[in-house]
């Protein structure tokens, strides 16, 4: 008898995706129908949490199904490749007989492995106008599923999704989908803070529009490139269904992070471990081994995706042909699918090294962040909040609450000591050097070496940006002039 084909995989992760702006997860704007649909035809978890944000750690993690202490990835800027001693899901996938694509993924520590690589266009700016970079995604991916389709083997394949990772610049109509208004209202002062920040005010000048004032057109932005993301989305999987495959394939939506957007004044970014960086999407859809139209509630990690692609597809860990007794510590989530097991780690170790170099310890109830430097906002070094009374996380309670600050600093430093003793490694968080990407600088010493040394942005196209709005707004005086 033939030996059954393993299943492909489709495993899409979308950049900067908050979970509570997708319609499939409440969000009050109907920004993801055609990701509503897939939920109701698999499971959505409603609890996945990325430990280790942003983009490099988050996506290490994924791809290894292992934490930060064997990943010893932390940083955005991580120097060097991924440790030799841990394996890739794309080594294991080429290993077990799948071919392997990767679409806008190349460079990165944890892409390592893949039998083809191939890129789009994924960034934009206000001069260079609205930015397809969903659509461009697609151009690249179809001719390249046709191609994996025709081959005898099964395929894995990785997209890396920049909508709706900033600059968010949707084409239309999606641009005014939710905002109607002028955005430019010089009553509206919301957006002076965020235009005034001078470690990203060159950035935003760069792909805002010029006299930008009101910050719910930005988020509405956002949220349109979220609802222009679903509706490519829906080309993928239209493809799937034509070649006949789509429930022979295991499809996975992840994010690798959310964003902050107006929140924390941590001005439409991902830097911050608050909830809005830290809770992401995870919905899988392989209908001939998960149910459909189920909701779980238990939390779990980035960590435990590669444990649970690998049971789906029946693959098991002990048929691998591991660099070292190394292997991945997350968990399959197929136990709490069925209701075998309820949750996964409920309090766990969350790191944060973008702008800011943070880690801490989050509960049901808390949220400890404790910063390693200070940071560029100015916050103070210790961070509490009550999850349960402030979800929204607006209320420090360091100062009111030392005994819950030690319990938890306790707690997390515990866990630290042992994930040492179980890897024989340091804890990456305190080994980062040059994290931010400027040489000999080292921890920053304050805040306002930190607030002066960070930047991002061309200052030349900004000024050029700015000085165009200004001609643009006197040509406009002088005709209301010319006709009054």
């Amino acid at each position: 008898m033939a030996k059954q084909k393993r299943p492909h995989i489709l495993l899409i992760a979308i950049d900067s995706l908050r979970a509570d702006h997708m319609s499939a997860y409440g969000y009050r704007r109907l920004t993801t129908p055609h990701l509503d649909r897939f939920a109701a035809e698999g499971v959505l978890f409603e609890n996945t949490f990325s430990a280790h944000v942003p983009t490099t750690p988050a996506y290490a993690s994924m791809l290894t199904g292992m934490d930060c202490f064997n990943t010893q990835v932390v940083a955005l800027r991580h120097k060097g490749g991924l440790r030799p001693e841990v394996k890739t899901m794309a080594e294991v996938m080429r290993d077990a007989g799948y071919n392997t694509t990767c679409v806008g993924f190349t460079g990165n520590p944890s892409s390592r492995g893949f039998d083809t690589y191939l890129d789009y266009p994924a960034w934009g700016s206000w001069n260079e106008g609205r930015s397809p970079k969903a659509h461009k995604l697609n151009e690249v991916t179809l001719p390249e599923l046709d191609r994996l389709v025709n081959d005898d083997k099964p395929f894995f394949m990785m997209l890396r999704h920049m909508d709706p990772h900033a600059p968010y610049l949707p084409p239309e109509p999606y641009e005014r989908m939710f905002y109607h208004g002028d955005e430019t209202d010089p009553a509206n002062e919301s957006m002076k803070p965020v235009m005034t920040f001078k470690p990203f005010k060159d950035f935003f000048a760069s792909w805002m529009p010029p006299g930008i004032s009101d910050k719910d057109y930005v988020i509405a932005q956002y949220d349109g490139a979220v609802a222009y993301m679903d509706a490519c989305l829906e080309s993928i999987f239209t493809a799937l269904s034509a070649h006949g495959i789509l429930d022979d394939t295991i499809v996975v939506i992840n994010g690798d992070h959310g964003e902050t957007l107006y929140d924390h004044e941590c001005w439409f970014d991902h830097h911050g471990m608050y909830d809005n960086v830290l809770h992401v999407p995870l919905i899988i859809r392989y209908p001939s081994k998960l149910p459909q139209g189920v909701r779980v509630d238990g939390y779990n990690q980035h960590k435990d995706l590669m444990p649970t692609i690998l049971e789906l597809a029946g693959i098991s860990p002990d048929e691998i042909e591991w660099p070292s007794d190394l292997r991945f510590n997350g968990r399959s989530l197929l136990p709490m699918i069925s209701g075998e097991v309820a949750s996964y780690e409920s309090e766990f170790y969350i790191t944060e090294c973008t702008w800011m170099r943070k880690h801490g310890w989050r509960t049901p109830q808390w949220k400890l962040m404790i910063a390693l430097e200070p940071d560029f906002h100015f916050k103070p070094e210790v961070e509490l909040y009550n999850l349960v009374e402030d979800p929204d996380e607006n209320q420090n309670l360091a100062e009111t609450h030392p005994d819950v600050v030690a319990y938890l600093r306790g707690r997390m430093e515990a866990f630290i000591e042992q994930r040492k003793a179980e890897t024989g490694l340091e804890n990456p968080m305190l080994v980062q050097g040059d994290w931010h990407g400027h040489e000999g600088v080292g921890a920053f010493q304050s805040s306002q070496q930190a607030y002066d040394t960070l930047h991002i942005g061309d200052p030349n196209q900004a000024a050029r940006l700015q000085a165009k709005s200004r001609d643009e707004a006197d040509e406009a005086a002088e005709e209301t002039e010319t006709a009054s």
